[in-house]
């Protein structure tokens, strides 16, 4: 159950970054049939076979594994089977398991085409450095020692990875990925401002009551960036700054917005989030509300989310307010990302992260969340570990626990550390979920996902309220340490968690199966192709691919009737010439009888003609 959501999450990656969908199999001859096989695997390209088998096994419902197979599928063969590989790694053949050597084999530029991009050591296609190891030494050890650590990433695609993708299948724009703003370009990416307010937005790099630089480079390029500000200082209260996007065009009917906000004013000034939709009634767009933000945190940058529901032609818009409190600086917005996707359903936002890495008190639980359905959850992470960090999804008892069902059933938590990257497009985030199985049970035989009254221990909150936590479940080896400080995972000291539970209990049950079209095999059971021709199908229907050469070829429904150069060259010559002997007769008969016919008109005719002459003076 767990990996058929993984495997969905991973589709709306393809989405958000390609132009590559997925459908359910509707009866298609070719199609992938995903299966819980031994391990995870998959074969290379469309094998053009009927059902095509991909397995998504034990330990495989990784979201980033789940985009390796169906990689394999699209024709990706593993990054380090190039051609080139021997250039940048070294495979060390003694360390690998016996009868796994096959997986390190490299391919002609025929076989594995690199598509003109460089060796890439962040790909997802790329193994680690322990894979198919038979000891604790390395199998594989790049000759740029810094990457012995990055190769193997299960996070997200690379930039390569997608850069080869988009190549490969023509992809000039994403299918839910709709805009990204961070501001570094004079134009504001498009957007306008209102005429109808009281003041403006300003592009600036720092303002003197902060922020002292933009999000986009925090902690990158000191006095570098810009973002956008509405000094609430210099205004009346209750005075406005709108700020508009550009036109978008929604295909799916839901959107998320998400985009980072710095107050340095007061504490009442708000801002507020509408919609201009268009219509052919409405030229000017109608205007609605969809969310205030209110009570925003002072001095720091913070993350917000809000959800769309916009079906036609759209600008977002930013109003920033002026509120009753004194204002020494104003509102500040940066990294604006809006996709057709689904928002998270929490954040959590952890400050000063830094210290707790590697710490004895880097055990952190987050604040009390609750589900969609109505349930109480916290997160717990670890990061007391010397080289890994851990997270738990743990119940914990809540407001609504009588009125739920217990065990708690297939409730599917995804738990994403977010790659602050300005673009939503280029973040490589790690992603992991996990889903309540009612049916599974504890070392006494209890359920584990029961009623944390029931099955829970006393934990205290830190405003001193006691509650009861369930078990926790997810993994000691979420990410390494390593990897948490690379990237944007860390961003002026701040993480932040996203959070999302949802029902998938839909999932469980049988998928209705398709009624299959006629195979190749049984269309051309009944045809016969002559001359070598070879029966194919085309839109339902059997016909023959007749065979050719250089300046021969055979055609016809079955391939009985044989052409070449030479016959079309005799054919053409002779209907050349006897189209010309034709022409010439009938011209010459045609110059005959028009002489015949004078003749005689000026025989008969000539009297007459002299008469009138005469009559004619």
């Amino acid at each position: 159950m767990n990996a058929k959501g993984v495997i969905l999450n991973a589709f709306e990656r393809y989405r958000l970054k390609t132009c590559i969908d997925f459908k359910p199999w509707a009866g298609e001859t070719n199609y992938i049939s995903v299966i819980k096989g031994s391990g995870c695997w998959s074969s290379v390209g469309n094998r053009r076979a009927g059902k095509q088998e991909l397995s998504i096994g034990a330990n495989c419902d990784r979201i980033a594994t789940v985009q390796h197979e169906f990689l394999h599928a699209l024709g990706f063969w593993h990054e380090q089977s190039r051609s080139d590989r021997d250039d940048y790694v070294r495979i060390m053949w003694d360390r690998i398991l016996s009868g796994r050597e096959h997986n390190f084999n490299t391919y002609s530029d025929s076989v594995s085409d690199s598509l003109n991009v460089p060796y890439d050591y962040t790909s997802v296609m790329h193994y680690s450095k322990t894979a198919f190891q038979n000891g604790t030494e390395p199998t594989i050890v790049t000759r740029i020692s810094d990457f012995e650590d990055v190769i193997g990433q299960r996070m997200d695609f690379s930039d390569s990875d997608l850069l080869k993708l988009n190549r490969l299948y023509n992809c000039s724009s994403s299918l839910s990925f709709m805009d990204s703003c961070s501001f570094e370009l004079e134009n504001v990416c498009g957007m306008i401002q209102s005429s109808g307010d009281n003041a403006d937005w300003q592009r600036v790099s720092q303002v003197p009551r902060g922020p002292e630089n933009d999000h986009s480079n925090m902690g990158q390029c000191q006095g570098s960036g810009f973002f956008m500000h509405f000094d609430s200082s210099s205004v009346n209260v209750g005075a406005t700054a709108v700020l508009e996007s550009r036109t978008l065009y929604p295909k799916r009917g839901f959107q998320c917005l998400q985009f980072y906000l710095y107050n340095s004013g007061s504490e009442s000034d708000q801002l507020n989030i509408y919609i201009r939709e268009y219509s052919t009634d409405n030229v000017d767009g109608n205007l609605t509300l969809v969310e205030e933000i209110k009570e925003i945190p002072i001095g720091s940058w913070q993350l917000y989310h809000v959800t769309l529901k916009v079906t036609k032609k759209f600008r977002v818009v930013f109003e920033g307010r002026k509120g009753s409190g004194t204002s020494l600086g104003g509102l500040s917005i940066d990294d604006i990302n809006l996709s057709e996707t689904r928002c998270p359903h929490h954040i959590w936002h952890i400050r000063n992260f830094t210290q707790f890495i590697g710490s004895p008190n880097g055990t952190l639980y987050s604040p009390p969340f609750y589900s969609s359905k109505g349930y109480a959850f916290q997160i717990y992470l670890n990061l007391a570990h010397v080289t890994n960090a851990g997270i738990y999804f743990h119940l914990i008892s809540g407001a609504n626990d009588d009125q739920l069902q217990w065990p708690c059933p297939w409730q599917q938590a995804t738990m994403t550390l977010l790659d602050q990257n300005p673009d939503i497009r280029q973040r490589m985030s790690n992603q992991r979920s996990i889903t309540t199985d009612p049916f599974m049970t504890t070392g006494n035989g209890s359920y584990f996902w029961d009623r944390p009254s029931k099955v829970g221990a006393v934990a205290v909150f830190p405003n001193g309220t006691q509650f009861r936590r369930g078990g926790g479940y997810g993994t000691s080896a979420f990410i390494t340490h390593e990897r948490l400080k690379s990237r944007d995972f860390i961003k002026g000291d701040d993480v932040y968690i996203l959070l999302t539970v949802e029902d998938i209990s839909h999932l469980n049950s049988t998928q209705i199966q398709a009624t299959p079209t006629p195979s190749v095999q049984e269309l051309c059971s009944k045809t016969t192709c002559e001359n070598d021709g070879v029966c194919t199908v085309r839109d339902g229907k059997a016909e023959c691919r007749c065979p050719s050469g250089e300046d021969w070829w055979y055609m016809g429904e079955r391939c009985e009737k044989r052409g070449s150069t030479r016959d079309t060259i005799v054919i053409a010559v002779s209907s050349t010439v006897a189209v010309f002997a034709l022409m010439l007769i009938i011209t010459l008969v045609s110059v005959y009888c028009t002489r015949k016919k004078y003749r005689e008109r000026m025989s008969s005719n000539g009297p007459n003609l002299t008469l009138q002459n005469q009559h004619g003076f």
